[in-house]
């Protein structure tokens, strides 16, 4: 018998034709997937109908992976490949375990010795980090910042005095609703010569990725309500 694996699959960060972000070989496993990981079950057949899955949605079993979701459940989630059936884990958007809960389910199958396929797709954050002029050999990416206004600028002068320190590229990303207000932040709590890039809307017709001085900010005029968005600063 074959040996069953878990296949990590990318999925489109924006409405579309599959085909511009999506490999073909991607959508040909997908139909070797018996089982599959998703955060949100009608995106995720939304998404597999789409990509041609032909079979009887009451035949396939899947798993829900959320904040919901147990650290004790995980390992019953990969007890399908012990039967030798393929397990697809996909994220609601873009790369599985990349500001994903994906990781718990890597991490468990790591331990347990299964084998791990990742497939190429989508990141916004590559995407961006690709367009915005910043150093690519040395980034990280930090998650979302603070909430607490206090807490946020705080956080925000630490990231900055790290950009100055060790040359690395700074990532993260916010609520979509409260993406002007980090802006806004970013602006008013940056040294005015301190780089920041903005990606928006990312593999959308609206998609702008546009770095610029703190200083230079506070004269542009942009929109980044409920859009997905993403902030990286740099020197």
């Amino acid at each position: 018998m074959k040996e069953a694996v878990l296949y990590l699959f990318p999925t489109p960060i924006a409405e579309g034709d599959l085909k511009e972000s999506i490999p073909e070989i991607n959508l040909e496993l997908l139909l070797e997937c018996d089982c599959f990981i998703v955060e949100e079950l009608r995106t995720a057949r939304r998404f597999l109908r789409k990509a041609g899955y032909k079979r009887d949605f009451e035949e396939v079993e899947f798993f829900l992976l959320n904040e919901h979701t147990r650290e004790d459940e995980i390992e019953e989630f990969l007890v399908p490949i012990s039967k030798g059936k393929n397990i697809g884990l996909m994220s609601e958007a873009g790369l599985p375990c990349i500001a994903d809960p994906g990781a718990m389910i890597v991490k468990s199958a790591q331990k347990n010795g299964i084998k791990v396929i990742p497939l190429v797709g989508p990141s916004s954050l590559m995407m961006s980090l690709m367009s915005s002029g910043f150093n690519g050999q040395n980034f990280a990416f930090v998650g979302y910042l603070p909430v607490d206004k206090t807490q946020r600028i705080k956080r925000i002068k630490e990231l900055e005095s790290i950009v100055y320190k060790t040359d690395q590229t700074q990532i993260f990303i916010e609520a979509p609703y409260r993406n002007n207000h980090m802006l806004e932040s970013l602006i008013t709590n940056l040294n005015p010569n301190t780089l920041i890039c903005v990606g928006v809307d990312i593999m959308l017709d609206t998609q702008n990725i546009i770095t610029k001085s703190a200083k230079a900010w506070k004269s542009t005029k942009i929109d980044l309500h409920k859009r997905n968005t993403v902030f990286l600063i740099y020197k």
